[in-house]
């Protein structure tokens, strides 16, 4: 059973109870789930299991509109903020179309997100950790191709003071070379202490990536646990996840 991270010490980032709405459809039932520091969370389940709706809420996006529950960062309650004042307290999400600026560079894109304090990484660190941005940096970042762009992506997020990163859809369209790179990528992310939530359809390979695995099905969690467990369980891979 979840506990509510308020009456006790909290985990590096809690989630508890969480219910959500598009308008009238009721997307998001009772979301619970703890992420320690430097973790990666696969949340898996099959379309319209209210995967995305659960990230977009955890960055506190205007849609869904959270109606009860609370999330905390840290000891902040993150579920009393906007979505601005969620990305200052080091929450990022990189969607699934990656939202890169038509007619900035690569550079640009970076640099806006340091706009405002307070800034993560430099660029210098980020064009070490993703060369191939560094030899592009004057390019228009809407030219880039997928995998370029999803790292063009992430960078931006750390281009802030993140402390969780909210992905989803990170491997859509990539060819698995380039899905490679990412992964190493977001190894290197979990080195450096930054919490990962993943929603990902290529289960298997978020699983391998991941330290645990929550299964959601129709806005409600049913499985919480090792990404070991699910690995081992074709039950309950082919139940949720039909793999």
């Amino acid at each position: 059973m979840h506990k509510n991270p308020s009456a006790s010490a909290p985990a590096y980032f809690s989630v508890w109870d969480l219910h959500a709405y598009y308008g009238e459809s009721y997307i998001v039932q009772g979301v619970s789930f703890n992420v320690q520091e430097g973790e990666i969370l696969a949340l898996l389940g099959r379309n319209g299991a209210g995967k995305t709706s659960t990230l977009r809420a955890l960055a506190r996006l205007a849609n869904p509109m959270l109606t009860h529950g609370e999330i905390w960062l840290d000891h902040q309650a993150v579920h009393s903020m906007k979505s601005f004042e969620a990305a200052q307290a080091g929450i990022g999400l990189v969607p699934e179309d990656r939202r890169i600026i038509q007619g900035l560079t690569v550079e640009e894109n970076i640099q806006l997100a340091q706009i405002s304090e307070p800034v993560g990484w430099s660029l210098e660190r980020l064009y070490d950790l993703f060369p191939r941005l560094k030899e592009r940096r004057k390019q228009e970042g809407t030219t880039l191709s997928g995998g370029e762009q999803q790292m063009l992506a992430v960078a931006r997020a750390l281009a802030r003071d993140l402390k969780v990163l909210l992905l989803d859809e990170p491997y859509e369209g990539l060819a698995p070379v380039i899905v490679d790179e990412i992964e190493k990528t977001l190894n290197i992310i979990k080195e450096q202490g930054i919490t990962t939530v993943i929603v990902e359809q290529n289960a298997v390979r978020a699983l391998k990536l991941a330290d645990r695995a929550v299964i959601m099905e129709t806005g409600t969690v049913v499985f919480d646990g090792t990404a070991k467990e699910v690995l081992d369980n074709e039950q309950l891979r082919h139940e949720y996840l039909a793999i």
